[in-house]
């Protein structure tokens, strides 16, 4: 982090110490359990996308790079589009049984909900 890097500053009242450094709290990832302990759900969403089914995979324990590449995994495999944030994978379309398979053959402890 650079020293004039105010953005991260916001909201912090002004020190006479010469000596102060601010600190930054760095949220750290949770390590990336083995995928045979993960319990995935795989349900399809409906709210708040114009009528438009997706497929969403949530209970995702691990990085944030894990996540991403397993979401590009099951895209590519399913030959839609999606993304991968906030620890849930959405893939478009109602996909459930495919996903769901799909998570059970990589060794994923995947189970299909509504």
């Amino acid at each position: 982090m650079a020293d004039n890097d105010w953005k991260s500053r916001l909201g912090v009242v002004y020190s006479t110490n010469p000596d102060f450094k601010y600190e930054t709290a760095d949220s750290a990832e949770p390590e990336t359990i083995p995928p045979g302990r993960q319990k995935l759900i795989v349900r399809i969403d409906r709210r708040n996308r114009g009528g438009k089914q997706v497929t969403l995979i949530e209970g995702f324990t691990g990085r944030s790079e894990d996540l991403a590449a397993l979401a590009k995994t099951l895209k590519t495999k399913c030959g839609v589009g999606g993304s991968a944030k906030d620890g849930e994978i959405t893939i478009q379309g109602d996909l459930r049984d495919k996903v769901t398979a799909l998570l059970q053959s990589m060794g994923y402890n995947a189970k299909r909900g509504n």
